[in-house]
């Protein structure tokens, strides 16, 4: 009787011992997909100030306002922002995926806070040119004739 008790605790410690192999090795294999599709926004970003363009140019430059934040978090196929603006007791955040072709950004929102749900309603899907530089980024908004209207810039904090 303890031959085979001790028997099957043998069997039973191979094949955990196993099982936790093979689980090592799916971890590993998840973590090596997750870097090879790591995109340049991955991480999270706090927008630090903005550009006004007229013909193509910035004419204008600004920082945030103090107490002011606003913050996006990219994983390699979501987005989420949120805002915060001491003055206003209005609530802004959005949550959605985003795809990047070339140096074109669309944000695709699913929901957001109260405010933003209303502009979802009516627009889903937000493109801007992108231009990456290492640990800034900036997003501009286009309008139909293809000019620069203004640009969100931020840095990168993690």
């Amino acid at each position: 009787m303890k031959a085979l008790f001790s028997s099957i605790i043998l069997v039973l410690l191979f094949f955990s011992c196993n099982t936790d192999k093979t689980t090592s090795d799916l971890s590993e294999s998840s973590t090596e997909e997750t870097v090879q599709n790591k995109t340049p926004l991955e991480g999270a970003w706090e927008l630090i100030g903005y550009h006004n363009y007229a013909d193509n140019k910035v004419i204008d430059s600004f920082n945030t306002s103090p107490g002011y934040r606003q913050v996006k978090m990219y994983t390699p196929t979501k987005v989420m922002w949120s805002k915060y603006t001491p003055a206003d007791s209005s609530e802004w955040f959005g949550y959605g995926s985003y795809r990047i072709n070339g140096n074109e950004l669309t944000e695709i929102l699913e929901y957001g806070s109260q405010r933003m749900s209303e502009i979802i309603e009516e627009k889903k899907e937000f493109k801007h040119e992108l231009i990456i530089n290492g640990d800034t980024f900036s997003q501009i908004e286009i309008d139909e004739e293809g000019n620069m209207l203004y640009a969100e810039n931020y840095k990168r904090i993690e």
